[in-house]
């Protein structure tokens, strides 16, 4: 039997929810708010987190992003609010699918069911996880060749995302800019190293909230640049 979470500060809904996913032969457990939700899913072993965005004490999107840090399991966000953008926020924190309030009780048992198919084809396919660097609110998807910044999906261009993820990937070492040259761009350009320079700013403008300050890429005076975990 299949064990759901769900984290929904609403009694009426979160009680709809789990008396329908119950009927359909599923075990529920309920959380009422941000903190006591959060520490449940990570302690506890679930197949499925059902998650409100709008919670006391810690946000769906935290909770998310936390969960998705620790946990490999769908996750699905319901919440009232219809905008775009917190569908995109939340679907770029990790999230499987994005229902929005409200929703009729017969749909959401339905993508629950197809959500843990889906898992449970991948795990018995053996299908491998994408390769992701995730640190401190930036999340690098190497397989997908994809950036985020705290959920925000940032385009980067082919150098700049082989350049961020060389560095990431090879965390507290100090490249020189030769090397950075070297290692990303070989021998398709003449050798004019100014370009790591060029190409270092156009990411910091893409990924750090404070390029005065920046807390990925560090500039180390007279050697080079390492990234900062």
């Amino acid at each position: 039997m299949s064990k759901i979470l769900i984290i929904e500060d609403e009694t009426s809904i979160a009680e709809l929810e789990r008396d329908y996913l119950e009927l359909s032969g599923f075990e529920v457990v309920m959380e009422n708010d941000g903190a006591s939700g959060l520490a449940r899913a990570l302690q506890e072993d679930f197949d499925l987190l059902l998650l409100d965005l709008m919670l006391p004490g810690v946000d769906g999107f935290e909770i998310c992003r936390q969960v998705r840090d620790k946990k490999n399991m769908p996750i699905l966000m319901v919440s009232a609010k219809k905008d775009d953008i917190d569908k995109i926020r939340g679907l770029g924190m990790g999230a499987d699918d994005y229902i929005t309030k409200p929703f009729s009780p017969s749909e959401l048992v339905a993508r629950v069911k197809a959500h843990l198919a889906r898992y449970d084809r991948l795990v018995s396919a053996g299908v491998p996880e994408n390769d992701v660097i995730e640190v401190r609110g930036l999340k690098i998807d190497k397989t997908a060749r994809r950036v985020w910044v705290n959920g925000e999906e940032k385009q980067l261009t082919t150098k700049e995302f082989d350049l961020l993820t060389f560095l990431a990937q090879n965390p507290n070492h100090v490249f020189t800019k030769d090397e950075l040259f070297e290692n990303i761009w070989g021998m398709e350009s003449v050798g004019d190293i100014a370009t790591v320079t060029v190409h270092i700013k156009k990411i910091r403008e893409k990924i750090e909230i404070n390029t005065a300050k920046p807390q990925y890429i560090e500039t180390i005076w007279g050697v080079g640049y390492r990234f900062k975990v």
